[in-house]
């Protein structure tokens, strides 16, 4: 998939070049082609390596709150949850610690830890499947919720915000939280409507009615006038993730564990992450920049202004389109747009802004299901498909609406 995405990108920007050289007016647009390639690659690069840091940081914090126990504790406080959205598996089995481990890992933004643990899940649901190539109703419902994206801090948004010059990396935290919760309530609601799964069951609903009020409280906090609202939002934003960082200090004093020897282990990991995306950051960026001075995707964006201007509606979230197109697709890909939309809009303009609440509130749905159900031969992933899109949807929508009432 990606490897067509990414071809496709230069052919389009061929055509569309051609079509600028010869009956557009724009001898010269081959010339900013290649302009665009050297410049992006140039910036990747760079960005790459002024990621190093960032990186350093969080996966070194992240790092001391995994060894003080918060995955451990987050998994006794889902357990009760997950026993009762999937009543096919059996409460003792070891599914449903993997399940609960996973979502706790995705939670705390640990990537390198959820998805071996995403695997092991799949596979412990896998051996209570009768038909080994048709996913069961547990596994749709765990890839569904995994596809909508359940990160609470999305470490690898407010890090690449920081390296292209926002004023406050983290003030899209609040917004991007609120979509993602909208994402993943659409992707459990799709998937109960179908399996018919009993969401009026008393614990089911003091979970979501938790969640729910814990969102709706946050929300209340912050709201008011667009400029008071954007304010506060990075007052509260700022303090939560602050609070993390004293909490899992608190709590590694408290349980005796080496912090700082837990905050070097996570960094090294940090820093090799680092470099390690450099190529794919490169050659992403490489043929959006082509695609863009070819004149191909402003003229795309263009027809979709016209369109939704001619609706008598804003059309300042047009920009991100990309990144949402990107996103179910390729991980990688739509990481490239958000990073090039940032750069040629700027990190705090309203389509930065929106392109990384987009990228933080929801996941990679096909590769998550290519992935998830590859890995243990499910060939008929049912209702799956259908069900994650929903979810993709509804974060996208909550995306732009977030964006428009904080930033306005």
């Amino acid at each position: 998939m990606l490897n067509a995405i990414w071809i496709g990108f230069f052919f389009i920007a061929a055509l569309a070049g051609l079509w600028q050289a010869t009956l557009g007016g724009h001898p010269d647009v081959f010339a900013a082609m290649m302009k665009a390639s050297f410049d992006m690659a140039k910036t990747g690069f760079e960005i790459s390596l002024g990621l190093a840091g960032v990186m350093t940081l969080w996966l070194g914090l992240m790092r001391i709150g995994e060894r003080a126990g918060f995955i451990h504790g987050l998994t006794r406080l889902l357990a009760p949850l997950f026993a009762r959205l999937m009543p096919g598996v059996p409460r003792d089995h070891p599914a449903l610690g993997a399940i609960t481990m996973n979502m706790a890992a995705n939670m705390l933004g640990l990537d390198n830890a959820a998805t071996p643990l995403g695997l092991k899940a799949m596979r412990e649901l896998q051996t209570l499947n009768p038909q080994p190539e048709r996913a069961t109703d547990a596994q749709i419902l765990f890839l569904v919720l995994n596809a909508s994206s359940v990160t609470v801090f999305p470490l690898a948004v407010f890090t690449y915000r920081a390296q292209l010059g926002a004023a406050d990396p983290t003030d899209v935290f609040l917004p991007i939280l609120i979509a993602t919760y909208c994402s993943t309530l659409a992707g459990l609601l799709a998937v109960a409507l179908v399996q018919r799964l009993r969401l009026f069951d008393a614990v089911v609903l003091g979970y979501l009615a938790a969640i729910s009020a814990g969102v709706v409280g946050l929300v209340a906090l912050v709201a008011g006038p667009a400029e008071q609202m954007q304010a506060r939002s990075a007052l509260l934003s700022n303090g939560l993730l602050f609070g993390l960082i004293i909490t899992f200090l608190g709590v590694a004093a408290w349980r005796r564990v080496d912090a700082y020897a837990s905050f070097i282990d996570g960094a090294k990991e940090g820093f090799s992450t680092a470099v390690q995306i450099i190529p794919y950051l490169i050659a992403m960026l490489v043929a959006i920049g082509v695609l863009r001075a070819s004149g191909a995707l402003e003229l795309a964006l263009d027809g979709l202004r016209a369109l939704v201007h001619g609706l008598g509606f804003d059309a300042r979230w047009v920009e991100a389109v990309p990144t949402m197109l990107l996103k179910p697709l390729s991980g990688s890909g739509a990481r490239g747009m958000m990073v090039e939309t940032l750069q040629t809009f700027g990190a705090d303009s309203f389509a930065g802004r929106l392109a990384s609440i987009v990228q933080g509130s929801t996941e990679t749905t096909f590769y998550v299901l290519a992935v998830y159900f590859g890995s243990v031969g499910v060939r008929y992933p049912r209702h799956a498909v259908a069900c994650a899109l929903c979810a993709d949807a509804a974060g996208f929508a909550a995306a732009i609406t977030v964006a428009y009432a904080f930033f306005g």
